[in-house]
């Protein structure tokens, strides 16, 4: 009698709180009801069969209760009734410690998901959405009322629905790459996985329940990419041009017209491609040391006011033959900079030749050196020239990239001028960026940290 008790409420008293758990999660979960209503409800659905069980335990403890009164040795049944409990109170905190067990481990893998930096989305075999993390409501700006909506209008995209059934009807996982236009453009690549689970112990075969879907934003290395395959092409292109020329002219001059007059000029033209050739390799070898982390900088402090002057006495020439006019605005002795001279000398020639080719004959060019909140100094070089169409401000300082590609070779550029300075000085730990009025001319602005600072 005991032990068909003891068995009895120990298999109703798991069933009972395993029931309630299920139900309440069911609500609070599929459901989307909040904790004190999906208790409720729990509560409400296992009413009948909570009377049930302690209606049938009543009988039993009646029927414990009369065999004490009839037995005379009711003292050892009182016993034994005593053993009993203590075992339930046993299996009671053995089953209170499992359950506070998975509830951790189950607050453990929520945690998890809310700290993880790529979107996750977690969908029912229906299309529903049933769970997200919070980076994929901040990327895809998921408010509450559409937690609940189905796959593709809570994310615009049929490749995505496409392969999401894809993966219901074959049971395997997928990965995709898509591009989405909101909140704004970016590229992803989603991982969508099979959820299965087993809805009984004895079934072997496990069922789909539900799909999981990770967004990894690869916008980044597409545009790096992209990058990399224009700058493959660009230079490909760039030391074409001069050998091309090169050769034809060598050719020319193999075929016979050595001995004529017009050697030497193909000679002349022969001696400009090969220039132009060796520039473009010397400014790639120097973005490439540019960009080797380990590169040795030769730093010192350097007055900023010394390091301007030094190389405008370069140009002096330069800018009187094209009669231009060259103002440098006085600079404070006590700017100072923590820098490689070499270096910081290429990035002011660079600025100071893009405004001796572009500026216009008897204009006016404006070196200004300022100071910045006390942290930085503010060098610019303003021209009166031809000006930069507003579209390609944000690509003047890529790679290859040329507002007047004609104009440019023409003038003898080889594309890298700004894409050296912005690296020289980003390694300096400035900024660069340049503001402009086409037909009115540009402004080349970049900073540096002061040295005392």
């Amino acid at each position: 009698m005991r032990r068909r008790f003891f068995r009895k409420v120990l298999f109703l008293s798991i069933l009972l709180v395993l029931s309630f758990f299920i139900f309440q999660s069911f609500f609070l979960y599929l459901q989307k009801r909040t904790f004190l209503q999906s208790s409720f409800l729990a509560m409400l659905l296992l009413s009948p069969i909570a009377y049930l069980f302690f209606r049938s335990l009543t009988k039993d403890v009646k029927n414990l209760a009369s065999q004490i009164l009839e037995k005379k040795n009711g003292k050892k049944i009182f016993y034994h009734l005593e053993d009993l409990l203590t075992d339930v109170r046993t299996v009671i905190d053995e089953l209170k410690k499992r359950i506070d067990d998975i509830s951790r481990e189950r607050d453990f893998i929520y945690l998890l998901l809310e700290r993880l930096t790529d979107a996750i989305l977690i969908v029912d075999s229906k299309g529903t959405i049933r769970k997200t993390n919070r980076a994929f409501e901040e990327l895809f700006q998921l408010p509450e009322s559409r937690k609940s909506l189905s796959l593709i209008e809570a994310i615009r995209s049929v490749e995505l629905e496409r392969t999401f059934k894809e993966v219901i009807s074959s049971g395997d996982s997928k990965t995709i790459e898509i591009s989405l236009a909101f909140p704004k453009k970016r590229t992803f690549e989603v991982n969508l996985i099979p959820i299965k689970l087993r809805q009984d112990e004895k079934e072997e075969k496990e069922s789909l329940s539900s799909v999981l879907i990770v967004f990894h934003e690869i916008t980044r290395l597409k545009e790096l990419e992209r990058m990399r395959s224009d700058f493959v092409a660009n230079v490909s292109h760039e030391l074409r041009t001069p050998l091309t020329a090169i050769k034809a002219y060598t050719e020319t001059l193999l075929g016979g017209a050595l001995k004529e007059e017009v050697a030497h000029k193909f000679l002349e033209v022969i001696k400009r491609h090969a220039d132009r050739l060796e520039r473009i390799v010397d400014d790639l070898l120097m973005l490439s040391k540019i960009e080797f982390e380990e590169f040795q900088w030769n730093r010192e402090i350097l007055p900023l006011g010394d390091l301007v002057e030094g190389v405008l006495e370069w140009f002096r020439d330069s800018f009187e033959k094209k009669k231009m006019k060259v103002i440098l605005n006085p600079v404070p002795e006590r700017l100072k900079v923590y820098g490689d001279r070499k270096y910081l000398e290429q990035v002011l020639f660079n600025l100071l030749d893009n405004a001796l080719k572009y500026g216009r004959e008897n204009g006016t060019v404006i070196v200004s050196v300022v100071e910045r909140d006390k942290k930085e100094a503010e060098i610019s070089v303003k021209d009166d020239g031809i000006g930069i169409p507003r579209e390609d401000l944000p690509r003047i300082f890529e790679r290859f990239y040329r507002v007047d590609k004609g104009r440019s070779r023409e003038l003898g550029g080889t594309g890298l001028g700004l894409s050296i300075v912005k690296h020289i000085v980003q390694a300096h730990g400035g900024r660069v960026w340049a503001e402009s009025t086409p037909g009115k001319g540009s402004t080349f602005y970049f900073t540096l940290p002061l040295a005392n600072f």
